[in-house]
């Protein structure tokens, strides 16, 4: 996929489409589902789940929009509050998650649809039982349209939902005129419920309690605001805040979660009339696929097996959105951490590793749906609630009161509803723990295995440092490493008095000393600046704000060389120690043995030795 198809920008409907299927597509099975956990109380209780998405999730999320216009999402808006290694470990925890909720929207998506395959009346025989090799070839197909290009997906998208909103719009509309026709299934309903729970007021507060298990209902946010790069906006758009954007994507999720919504009250309304609560169980022709088993009633196989065959595809390319969704989130995080492979900023290979790991977790889950929904909820729920969370403290930061206050109550709820779901199904928390050990693991590995990097996006320098270096280049650049904790005058006078005895020097007049200032050390590249001053009235000392000492003096020096055909001289005096130790105080704080560290990245950075500064210890 090229990057020009990848970032070219599409009109907000079209990536309503592509976030839409995994939104859109649980009306395969959320019907089924909130029968199974609420029984006659299920259209209460998807009303409350509906109040929640409207009230609750939409403007979350429409506030994640305009605080992360880039697709940071939700996590970006958190790493801001934390710095350090705690900011980064706390990131890396909810993408976990992410990748939980992106990764089992995959598998369970496609292990749904190769279920509804192998559950049609014209399927043949020797399919049954194949569900996992029909999901894995169904997981192959959605990653090859993503190596295809975007462009493609979002064309897909397009035609699938437009066409599976219709077949259901039709089937809720059908079953609604057999309602009417058949007017006692209403007074059926009313009259059940209240023989089971005796008064509304029970009725609300029993909803209230069920509706955490219907949460699968409001997946797709955070799909939507981390795909939010690719909706159109304005050319005159601010690029750093991009109005048009925002105010679009604001609209995309407005759309998605209104219609939704009404798709939900009205299906889980004509299912809990139409069809015997035993079709609803485990082995019921209405297990997982209520609405089809509606389709098949009442218009017919043909027209049965063309929704069966919408809901498959759409289902199948539920994993669309989330994929689209790793494919935002992932590059603009672990790479910049250092926690990933170059590679993992590109997106074909990005596409085979993540389809490689959803044919990991099917195998692992033979295909099963009902095993995968506790961590699918899971995922959603917590990225839900550090949403809520997240945009309840950008609110107080911009003394919003009304706001604050109201952000709140909705981050109670979904703490509520994150314990609940918890609580019922445990297995959710274990499996994204599994992720979050995985994703730790890797990326500390790949973080030790890129530490003697370069590092640095860019080197800048102020007239007083640039001056420096122009008058010593003019005869031999010398650069000593200093520390910048020992800064009185004694310090300098004899390291200036060590660098000249130990390397025979003829004086110590033309040494420039160095200072690494380390300041956000979990960082892996940073933006190196360099400032010059004079010391005691007597020692030119450049001082270089960077996240690591040894990688900066490596940066600096080949930077110099570059800029004015010199090869500098770097002295060192060597740091007292055990290896070990100041090697993990390298890759924890940035520091360790500067020395050795300094000429191995400097090594690695030029191979041929004629060009490589030089490195001296002593």
């Amino acid at each position: 996929m090229s990057g020009s198809a990848a970032e070219r920008p599409r009109p907000w409907w079209q990536v309503m489409c592509l976030t839409g299927v995994d939104y859109f597509s649980t009306l395969g099975y959320q019907p089924g589902i909130a029968f199974l956990a609420a029984g006659l109380l299920s259209p209460l209780a998807t009303v409350v789940l509906v109040l929640l998405t409207l009230f609750g999730a939409l403007p979350v999320y429409r506030r994640v929009a305009a605080e992360s216009p880039h697709g940071q999402g939700s996590i970006a808006m958190l790493e801001r509050l934390l710095v350090g290694w705690r900011g980064k470990l706390f990131v890396l925890a909810l993408l976990g998650f992410a990748l939980t909720d992106f990764i089992i929207t995959i598998t369970l998506s496609a292990a749904d649809a190769s279920a509804h395959v192998v559950e049609n009346p014209h399927v043949p025989a020797f399919l049954h039982g194949q569900e996992l090799w029909i999901t894995l070839g169904l997981i192959a197909l959605l990653g090859g349209v993503f190596l295809k290009g975007f462009s493609e997906a979002i064309g897909l998208a397009v035609g699938l939902v437009s066409v599976y909103l219709l077949l259901n719009a039709i089937v809720i509309v059908v079953s609604a005129v057999h309602v009417v026709e058949n007017g006692h299934v209403v007074t059926d309903w009313t009259g059940a419920l209240t023989a089971e729970h005796g008064n509304v007021v029970l009725m609300v507060a029993v909803a209230l309690t069920l509706f955490p298990k219907l949460a699968l209902g409001m997946s797709g946010f955070e799909t939507g605001v981390a795909v939010m790069t690719h909706v159109q906006g304005a050319p005159d758009d601010d690029a750093r805040r991009p109005a048009v954007r925002i105010r679009n994507t604001k609209r995309l999720l407005t759309t998605a979660a209104i219609m939704m919504s009404g798709y939900l009250i009205c299906s889980s309304l004509v299912t809990t009339l139409l069809i015997p609560a035993k079709e609803f169980e485990d082995g019921g022709s209405a297990n997982g696929r209520a609405l089809a088993y509606l389709a098949h009633r009442f218009l017919g196989d043909g027209f049965g097996t063309v929704y069966d065959l919408s809901t498959i595809l759409i289902l199948w390319f539920a994993g669309a959105s989330a994929m689209a969704g790793m494919l935002n989130l992932i590059p603009r995080y672990l790479p910049r951490y250092g926690m990933a492979p170059e590679w993992a900023g590109a997106v074909r290979p990005l596409v085979c590793v993540l389809t490689l790991t959803a044919f990991l977790i099917t195998w692992i889950f033979d295909a099963n749906v009902d095993a995968q929904g506790g961590a699918y909820a899971t995922g959603v729920l917590v990225l839900m609630t550090s949403a809520s969370v997240a945009v309840a403290l950008a609110a107080r930061k911009a003394r919003e009161r009304g706001w604050t206050i109201a952000f709140t109550l909705i981050s109670v709820v979904f703490v509520y509803t994150t314990i609940d779901n918890v609580l019922e199904r445990p297995d959710g928390v274990k499996i994204g723990a599994c992720f979050i050990a995985a994703i730790v693991a890797v990326s500390l590995l790949s973080r030790m295995t890129r530490s003697l990097e370069l590092r640095t996006t860019e080197i800048e320098y102020d007239a007083k440092a640039d001056a420096f270096i122009r008058d010593c280049a003019r005869r031999t650049l010398r650069l000593v490493a200093h520390d910048p904790a020992h800064h009185d005058a004694g310090a300098y006078r004899a390291k200036v008095r060590k660098i000249v005895e130990a390397h025979e020097l003829p004086n110590g007049g033309d040494l420039l000393f160095v200072e690494v200032v380390v300041e956000d050390y979990s960082d892996f590249e940073s933006r190196v600046l360099v400032t010059g001053s004079v010391a005691h009235g007597e020692y030119r000392v450049l001082t270089v704000h960077a996240a690591t000492i040894p990688n900066a003096l490596a940066a600096l020096v080949l930077d110099l060389r570059e800029r004015t055909g010199v090869r500098p001289h770097l002295y060192f005096e060597w740091t007292e120690g055990s290896p070990v130790p100041q090697m993990a105080r390298f890759l924890l704080f940035g520091t360790g043995e500067v020395a050795p560290l300094t000429r191995e990245v400097v090594r690695r950075a030029e191979p041929d030795p004629r060009r490589r500064p030089h490195v001296h210890a002593g």
